[in-house]
């Protein structure tokens, strides 16, 4: 693999041992992989100048090389001999650890996968109507598509950097001073408060650390308690360039050295700084520096379906690996919070990017433009919250998808002047992600137009389809499964991009078409879902989809039956794809299932040593189950117990320091215990922030801890979803039905009937009409009524 272009050549060493020394699996007696360092050791050694022919002629070898394995044609038997011969060599590779077993995984990745590509595009396009070529063509876009994606995704994750702190080594009053940005729009003034008192819990000298809450909402309970408890409130007169605006304005107000953003449900620890700031000094050039966003509630996906810290989160792959895999290319990109970046850079470069909606990717090209160093620190150092429903967090990828297509149009990588090869390649795969929309459709439904018109999107026969395209898709599930292990499990991916690909076609193509389209809309946080529900709206394209599969499977076996005979492998390969298909399309449809959330704020999970004081003065120690900003769960030793609304005193702990809450109990069980913080002053809730959420070692030990893929278990696992997301539509539909029959039954014979159920049809059809969600209006009563039979069935199954 030729060294990374964006790096210096002392820079590409330290980047090298960084990188080996902090890969957990490295193996201490590979002798392949001592006998490679040996030689690699020597080829560096040797003068510039022939190291360089010498580098350029194994290169040229090894090119010369792959373009004979990818265009050798090849019959039948022989190329399934190649192809379980290369299959053979993965499934051994991918028990290997250490980083070159990965990197000959993907070199054998893409061996087969250019070889299908050659074969796919010299032997299988010989269309002979309309059909077959508008299908055919579009089927074979799409796979060139992911082929480029899938390549430049191997280049981003074949080595991460896996860099480390870097600590201050001059003494506090010689640190420098540091600007803290919190901009906010609409967020409650409860979430916020939260942020703000753990920036001001940061370890960093109080003369030295200054924090501004950034109001473009403009609100007098906020500017209230800014100044209550210290903090700089700043407004401006308009909200132009939305956040990007409000994050520049600040910038003319205030001068530190250096500026750390953070959202405003983004909770930095105690940390932060001492982590973060240490790289700056090592490095002049280094212009920004990105840390995890991590979340310490549930998304959309892992709420509806149960998966919680158990299956790694749609955002796990690109902070756990990809960003980590930017860094050796000198391409981490800002993600708007939780990052330090250097004043003199920022304002060189006119301030944050307001050209685009993704304001912080395009302010980090502008940086390496510039010629300036960002880096990735895949260590969190703050916590958030997660988009509640599946409404909000589609709203947020729009807007994500959208801004990388304006900077692809506007400020295009593989354009311009400042950028490194490695820098134009990381950042156009980050763009070219989030076309993936019309692709992904497409794949959904390519089979069935043979199952359906009869078209031969591949003309060829089936045997030699299976034989190219089987081990394009088995090498590059099992190499992304070694290589993304914890981040990501298989099959996965097929799921976020199914749910998501309607919704954000639409907007990727507009702006591509007219980049100035479209505004800022800020993701809206915090709230409660009263009722478990489906959401109709938003399951649609999922339904069409997934009736549409189970039909195209109903023609598939009529064709088997009563078609021709010589055409079975070919309906039973297109069959299989179906099936496949009604698996990601129904694991799609159970997200839409959104699941109740009666707390306001989120509880953290966590177990940490109490001393809780009784109402007669007694003391007793225990342990946390959770916390939040209102409230703790509690463990209480053997054989004690505490009555709900008992008044009692909880102590918490951090190092030396240890500080007193009161709280009442409002729910006892044995020995778990809830209680409510009762009547908390400023003071004290600043001190529950600095030994809870300020806790970095929470976030931590949370970080990356998912089991490694195992693409079976995955595969049974999104099978198992997708079977509970066709149980929540046949339920659904139900109660729709039932709904519907009770409003059109006369009024008399509902009398008659006394059902409970017609009460609440009435305020269900008023919560339609003004796009309420039916089940909470109507409450649980049609659900036990309608489906308690099903559910019965279901359990039995």
């Amino acid at each position: 693999m030729s060294q990374p272009q964006a790096q210096s050549p002392s820079r590409s060493s330290k980047t090298r041992q960084a990188a080996t020394a902090a890969d957990p699996a490295a193996p201490t007696s590979n002798r392949l992989q001592t006998w490679i360092q040996t030689w690699g050791e020597r080829l560096e050694a040797l003068p510039r100048r022939p190291r360089r022919w010498l580098q350029l002629g194994l290169l040229l070898v090894a090119v010369l090389l792959a373009l004979l394995l990818v265009s050798v044609p090849l019959e039948f038997y022989t190329q399934c001999i190649f192809a379980i011969g290369c299959f053979v060599a993965a499934l051994i590779l991918r028990k290997q650890s250490g980083r070159f077993p990965v990197l000959v995984l993907i070199t054998l990745s893409l061996i087969v996968s250019m070889r299908y590509m050659y074969w796919r595009i010299t032997s299988t396009l010989a269309f002979e109507d309309w059909l077959d070529i508008i299908f055919g063509y579009g089927l074979l876009a799409a796979e060139i598509y992911s082929l480029i994606v899938l390549t430049l995704g191997y280049l981003q994750t074949a080595w991460p950097l896996r860099r480390k702190p870097q600590m201050l080594t001059m003494p506090p009053s010689e640190w420098p001073t540091v600007d803290v940005f919190i901009p906010s729009y609409n967020e409650s003034l409860d979430i916020v408060s939260l942020t703000i008192f753990a920036a001001q819990a940061i370890d960093w000298p109080q003369e030295k650390l200054r924090v501004h809450v950034l109001d473009d909402g403009r609100r007098e309970d906020f500017r209230e308690f800014c100044n209550n408890i210290g903090v700089n409130y700043l407004v401006r007169s308009d909200n132009k360039h939305a956040k990007a605006g409000n994050l520049n304005e600040a910038l003319k107000v205030t001068d530190g050295e250096f500026v750390a953003i953070f959202d405003a449900d983004h909770v930095p620890t105690r940390s932060f700084l001492q982590i973060c700031m240490g790289w700056f000094y090592k490095d002049p050039k280094l212009a920004m520096l990105q840390t995890p966003h991590f979340f310490f509630s549930p998304d959309p996906f892992e709420k509806n379906l149960n998966t919680f810290r158990s299956v790694p989160n749609e955002g796990e792959l690109f902070y756990g690996l990809v960003q980590d895999g930017n860094d050796l290319w000198n391409a981490a990109f800002f993600c708007g919070s939780c990052a330090v970046m250097r004043r003199t850079a920022l304002m060189e470069i006119g301030g944050i990017a307001v050209e685009t909606l993704t304001e912080d990717a395009h302010t980090a090209l502008k940086m390496n433009r510039a010629g300036y160093n960002t880096a990735y620190l895949a260590i969190p150092q703050a916590a958030g919250l997660a988009t509640e429903n599946l409404a909000r967090h589609i709203r947020q990828r729009v807007r994500w998808a959208r801004g990388m297509a304006q900077i692809f149009r506007v400020d295009n990588p593989l354009r311009g002047k400042g950028l490194k090869l490695g820098q134009r390649f990381c950042y156009l795969n980050a763009m070219l992600h989030f076309f993936y929309g019309l692709p992904r459709l497409i794949f959904l439904t390519a089979p069935l137009t043979y199952l359906f018109f009869g078209a031969h999107i591949f003309h060829a026969s089936a045997l030699m389809i299976t034989a190219y395209v089987l081990p394009h898709v088995l090498h590059a599930s099992l190499t992304n499964s070694r290589i993304q292990g914890r981040f990501r499990h298989s099959f996965w991916n097929e799921v976020y991009e199914t749910v998501l690909a309607w919704y954000i076609l639409g907007p990727v193509l507009l702006a591509l078409v007219n980049p100035k389209l479209g505004g800022f809309n800020v993701t809206d946080k915090g709230g409660i879902i009263l009722d478990k529900h489906f959401d109709w709206k938003l399951a649609r394209p999922y339904i069409v989809l997934l009736l549409l599969n189970l039909l195209g499977m109903v023609f598939g076996v009529w064709q088997l039956v009563m078609g021709d005979p010589n055409a079975m492998t070919t309906i039973l390969i297109n069959m299989a794809w179906t099936l496949y298909n009604v698996i990601i399309s129904s694991a799609a449809m159970a997200v839409a299932s959104e699941t109740r959330q009666v707390r306001s704020e989120p509880r953290v999970a966590a177990e940490l040593p109490v001393r809780i004081k009784l109402a007669d003065g007694n003391e007793v120690s225990g342990t946390t189950l959770d916390f939040s900003q209102k409230g703790i769960g509690l463990r209480l030793p053997k054989g004690v117990t505490i009555a709900r609304g008992q008044h009692i005193n909880v102590t918490l702990f951090r190092n030396q320091q240890e500080k007193e809450f009161p709280a009442v109990v409002v729910f006892s069980r044995g020995e778990m215990v809830g209680a409510q913080f009762h009547e908390l002053t400023l003071r004290q809730n600043s001190e529950l922030v600095r030994l809870t959420f300020s806790r970095a070692d929470i976030w931590a030990n949370n970080w990356g801890k998912s089991r490694r893929d195992t693409p079976l278990k995955a595969l049974r696992e999104v099978s198992l979803i997708g079977v509970s997301g066709v149980k929540e539509l046949i339920r659904a539909t139900l109660i729709q039905l039932r709904l519907w029959r009770d409003t059109r039954r006369p009024p008399a014979a509902a009398a008659a009937k006394q059902d409970p159920v017609v009460e609440a049809a009435p305020a269900a059809a008023a919560a339609a009409a003004a796009g309420t969600p039916v089940a909470a209006a109507a409450g649980a009563v049609p659900a036990d009524v309608v489906v308690q039979a099903f559910d019965k069935s279901m359990e039995k199954q």
